[in-house]
């Protein structure tokens, strides 16, 4: 995908029935639409010398019967919302986005082998930032890494990040795609995991079959996702996070205003404080960090999460504990087994 069109933009998000508004900033004549966002990309559509009529209901979800048109100098944009419709008329319509660092990012809605759907996560905004806006906008690490989106063994079929009620079904979710299974094999090969590379070549070797055999693909899918979470096979997965948390730090960090980046050093300080105590037991551990958006509502607050290696007999599992504000200047740290 090279430079973007924004009205292209602009139709395929209608078409998609999304129309998020953020509040009208009137000074500067400027209205902004949600385009896409997620913790790599906060990205609008911007209507220019703009102004608004009708009513807008916010929150809003259904179906969205639009209409655009040039009249003179200026455009004019009709959108029915089910019993409501705003109209918008502007004379320039442009692209502003913000990109920031996702690789130290960190959700945990599911319990259950925690660090593989932080990974699906990861694979899934990336997927997301790459659909939407194009390789002018991703890194070569990131056009690689993205390619692990075809790899059915680190999707939603196996380890999803979120809960299956906030899961968009994916079409041929078990058909591998033979460059993901690649990239996963590069990555094994790095890690000298010969046993891991030799199974891939088998899973690469059968991937053709899978397109026809949906249940050779599910099979097949599920037989490489038990293998990554062995700790035979820790070294591939460590390496792995550690190119997804050298994609993102190419961007910058989401900056808040001063007393909000005050409390969230509180945080970070404790979660640092904890990380030194159990390096001193001898206990491996990842920060990871979830936060807000900057330029529009979500229901995010800012936590730290240290993810505590544990090794089973078998299989490599982590502990989760969680740091936040409890509504003052002390940390509210909590402690979950998983």
């Amino acid at each position: 995908m090279g430079l973007l069109n924004t009205f292209d933009m602009l139709e395929e998000l209608l078409a998609q029935n999304q129309f998020e508004l953020l509040p009208p900033n009137e000074e500067k004549k400027e209205i902004r639409l949600v385009y896409l966002m997620n913790d790599a990309v906060e990205s609008f559509l911007v209507f220019k010398e703009a102004k608004m009529t009708g009513f807008y209901e916010e929150g809003y979800e259904g179906s969205v019967d639009a209409t655009l048109k040039r009249d003179k100098d200026r455009y004019i944009l009709a959108v029915l919302c089910g019993d409501s419709m705003v109209t918008i008329f502007f004379q320039r319509l442009e692209f502003e986005y913000m990109l920031y660092d996702y690789g130290e990012i960190g959700h945990f809605w599911v319990r259950g082998y925690e660090y593989l759907r932080q990974l699906e996560y990861k694979i899934a905004i990336l997927q997301d930032k790459w659909k939407y806006l194009g390789d002018t906008y991703c890194t070569e690490r990131e056009q690689w890494l993205v390619k692990l989106a075809g790899f059915p063994p680190l999707s939603y079929g196996c380890y999803p990040s979120a809960p299956k009620k906030y899961i968009v079904p994916k079409e041929h979710l078990w058909v591998p795609d033979e460059e993901g299974i690649k990239v996963l094999e590069e990555i094994a090969a790095e890690a000298e995991d010969m046993s891991l590379v030799h199974s891939l070549k088998t899973y690469r070797k059968y991937a053709s079959e899978c397109v026809s055999n949906p249940v050779l693909a599910r099979v097949m899918a599920k037989w490489i996702a038990v293998k990554l979470h062995r700790k035979s096979h820790a070294k591939t997965i460590d390496i792995l996070m550690r190119k997804f948390r050298h994609a993102g730090a190419v961007y910058p960090k989401r900056k808040y205003d001063e007393a909000s980046m005050e409390k969230y050093k509180l945080i970070m300080d404790a979660a640092r404080k904890r990380k030194m105590e159990l390096k001193k037991e001898g206990r491996e551990t990842v920060i990871l960090r979830e936060e807000p958006f900057i330029t529009a509502r979500d229901s995010i607050e800012f936590h730290v999460y240290l993810m505590i290696w544990r090794e089973g007999r078998l299989n490599r599992m982590v502990d989760i504990e969680t740091f936040a504000l409890p509504g003052d200047d002390s940390v509210a740290h909590q402690v979950e087994q998983r």
